[in-house]
């Protein structure tokens, strides 16, 4: 029979069985590509660029595309940010970026040929690079690597950076080009539109450059015997002064314009602000004319006397007689900029405080704070109409008038109200931003006249903290604004170069203006352009303590004042040179060979007469507990005129200092004072009712950048806070050093500054 199994397979195959490949489609490569402005044009770029992060090694450095365009470089990188816990994000500016305008130096280097350049505007490069170092405004060091680059793309794009960051002509800035889209094609840039004022300005600040804005400001001072003057409509008389400013009510427009051939520039005097008393903050250029001199100052003074409600007398301050100028303050500076980049940072550490001296920032800082508050005792104390007198005008005024009226006047010291100061004493008065910032590389005007300025209001901030509303972060940003080429406020020299330059670009760009005096550049005042609702809560102070705070009381709200305590003292520790409340002479009176002895001889003759009421003064307003919405008045001894190590060493990476430094107390302060916050929000929706919710609405609403999580948050500092908070020092002060080269050798007798690494490569 038969069998119906199947035969077993005899055959036995030892390959493995064969798989069918499937075809992967290649990953698709991510285009890196800039987010641009509106006006914005990528010039030039390069790709396989390394952008060094670390001083001491390329194991962190990232890969990206370089990007030149005519508002900012653009570093373009897929790669995480190493050794970077957080970052600030303005949102006008990636992570990598940096504005043309905040550019100093661009220098080339070959390190085959060992050849290094320091490239201007229109310059030729012989060699192929493959490096590049930008030296910023702001001290940063920021380093590119073109190993791996094509050698003429990357010459391109460096001679692209060199020549757009130093331009020759005014309407070359950016801001041009990006206000001229909104009158081609308006658009929205971050949600806002371009040159106008968008949510970012819940209050706003006002410009100064109306007659209405004027008159509010002479009724909020009460200076009933003062006028708003239009003689300048048009910019008829001047063309450095605003439309609008403020005169005596005696004075007659025929007069100021008989008058205004004797000033300097035309410069008649400007009000400033009134004392509650009477007295008026006025400033001033000199009369040019010697002849009629003695004639129009009597004049005038007689003017400003029958202003004030006692006729009380005209103390005149000449302030180039009494103050460093603007050539001696770009020289401390430079001399800063040394000290503050110096490799490595130790070497200097034993020297450090000596070499800061020598600087004479500190010194000059101290000098500006002093005078000021020497004239704030005249119109307080005296009862006196302060002139401040300047050969033009535009500069010492600026500073000093801004600092008196910041020590004497509260709403100065909140956000909107020190905005409102700087557009009226520095934007409006002609403070020249374009010069000063060296927007156009004239190193002859450049003087950081400004930075200076918010230096000694951070001075004031540090020992009067709970008299402020915005805080050191705020301040930073603020001079940082200086840099980016986008907001008219920082852009010009006067209104009126404004007016004229950009009604010229209009006319070549064949836009239409219709009724208004030249383009309008976006403020910088509208800080929603450049950061988000939240970030801007870092602006807020948490120990800035208001006129009035609500409480609920019977289920409906009501304010109360606080008590006039000295919370600076409780927070910052009693001052050394108190003793049993009399404050020591040497704080109010110069040392011996110290600047004011050896720049103003002839003022201190002049107050031998009033040197004990002055004395007499000071002792007072020390030995008292401080009104933090009076005035305010300086220490000036050593150990209170510190160093803005936010400003100047946040990039620094020897000093910066993790989980440590002022913004841990910031940290625990702004947590505490959002816990209070919630307590009285539970209370009011336990007391009140749904109307009485609405009313107090915005008082729910937290202003605190850090927050708590609940009444009984005991979370700790978060590891992400350092020294440096907001900024971030990684990648952002790339050096290398060799030893025995350090770069203070080189600095200390040279124009400009490059790396040790520069140096070892020059022929």
């Amino acid at each position: 029979m038969f069998s119906l199994k199947p035969a077993k397979p005899t055959f036995k195959s030892y390959l493995l069985p064969q798989v069918e490949d499937k075809i992967t489609p290649e990953p698709k490569i991510k285009k890196l590509e800039p987010v641009l402005l509106p006006g914005e044009i990528v010039v030039n770029e390069v790709n396989f660029v390394r952008k060094c992060i670390a001083t001491d090694t390329s194991q962190y450095d990232l890969w990206g595309k370089l990007v030149c365009s005519n508002f900012k470089i653009s570093f373009i990188t897929d790669d995480p940010m190493p050794l970077q816990k957080f970052h600030y994000k303005n949102l006008l500016l990636g992570e990598h970026d940096v504005p043309l305008t905040c550019i100093e130096q661009v220098v080339t280097v070959n390190d085959t040929k060992r050849k290094q350049k320091v490239l201007g505007p229109n310059q030729k490069l012989k060699f192929n690079p493959t490096e590049l170092i930008i030296y910023c405004k702001d001290f940063r060091i920021v380093r590119f690597r073109f190993d791996e680059a094509g050698p003429e793309s990357a010459k391109k794009v460096c001679l692209a950076v060199a020549h757009y960051s130093q331009p020759t002509d005014l309407q070359l800035l950016f801001a041009f080009e990006y206000v001229g889209k909104k009158y081609h094609n308006p658009a929205t840039v971050n949600g806002i539109d371009p040159g106008g004022r968008g949510r970012g300005s819940s209050q706003q600040t006002p410009l100064f450059e109306t007659y209405s804005d004027w008159d509010r400001e002479i009724k909020r001072t009460g200076a009933s015997e003062w006028r708003v003057c239009s003689v300048n409509e048009g910019y008829m008389i001047s063309t450095c002064l605003p439309e609008y400013f403020v005169v005596p009510s005696s004075l007659a427009d025929q007069d100021l314009k008989l008058y205004s051939y004797s000033f300097i520039g035309r410069r008649m005097p400007l009000w400033c602000w009134n004392h509650p008393n009477g007295s008026a903050l006025v400033r001033m250029a000199n009369i040019k004319d010697v002849l009629q001199q003695r004639k129009i100052d009597q004049r005038i003074c007689n003017a400003i006397t029958r202003s004030h409600p006692q006729r009380s007398d005209v103390h005149k301050s000449d302030l180039d007689k009494c103050l460093p100028n603007i050539q001696e303050i770009q020289a401390a500076f430079i001399k800063l900029k040394q000290l503050c980049v110096n490799e490595p940072f130790e070497e200097t550490e034993e020297k450090w405080l000596s070499s800061l001296e020598n600087t004479h920032w500190l010194e000059y800082v101290r000098s500006f704070l002093k005078h000021s508050a020497e004239l704030v005792y005249m119109l307080d104390s005296k009862h006196v109409s302060v002139v401040l007198q300047e050969d033009e005008g535009r500069d010492l005024s600026c500073f000093v008038a801004s600092l008196i009226q910041v020590m004497l006047d509260p709403y100065f010291r909140t956000i909107v109200g020190f905005q409102s100061l700087i557009q009226k004493e520095w934007v409006m008065a002609g403070y020249q931003f374009l010069d000063r910032c060296n927007h156009l590389k004239r190193a002859d005007k450049e003087s950081p006249l400004f930075l200076m300025f918010l230096d000694s209001i951070w001075q004031l901030l540090e020992q009067y903290p709970s008299a402020f509303e915005f805080s050191e972060t705020y301040l930073t940003i603020l001079y940082d604004s200086t840099r980016i080429s986008l907001f008219g406020t920082f852009l010009f020299n006067c209104p009126h170069q404004r007016v004229k330059q950009s009604t010229e670009f209009a006319i070549s760009k064949n836009i239409q203006l219709g009724d208004e005096k030249g383009l309008k550049f976006p403020s910088v005042w509208d800080w929603s352009l450049q950061f988000t609702t939240r970030d801007r809560m870092l602006f807020h102070n948490p120990w800035y303590i208001g006129k009035s705070a609500p409480c609920v009381q019977n289920g409906s709200v009501k304010s109360f004042k606080r008590t006039k305590k000295n919370y600076s003292s409780t927070l910052r520790g009693i001052p050394p040179s108190l003793k049993n409340g009399i404050i020591n002479e040497q704080e109010f009176l110069p040392r011996r060979n110290s600047l004011i002895l050896k720049l103003k001889p002839d003022f201190l003759q002049q107050m031998d007469s009033q040197t004990n009421s002055m004395e007499q003064y000071f002792r007072e307003w020390f030995s008292k507990p401080v009104d933090l919405h009076g005035v305010i008045l300086p220490h000036l001894s050593g150990t209170h005129i510190k160093l803005w190590k936010l400003c100047f060493f946040r990039w620094v990476p020897e000093a910066q200092i993790n989980n440590g430094g002022f913004i841990t107390a910031f940290h625990k302060i702004s947590v505490l004072t959002d816990q209070v916050n919630m307590l009285n929000q539970s209370l009011r929706q336990y007391k009140s009712s749904s109307s009485l919710q609405v009313n107090c609405s915005e008082l729910d609403q937290s202003r605190m950048y850090f927050r708590a999580n609940g009444l009984n948050d005991t979370a700790g500092t978060p590891d992400f806070l350092s020294s440096s908070f907001p900024f971030s020092p990684v990648g952002n002060l790339c050096r290398r050093s060799i030893l025995g080269t350090p770069l203070s050798k080189f600095l200390s007798g040279a124009k400009i500054w490059l790396s040790t690494e520069t140096l070892a490569n020059e022929d």
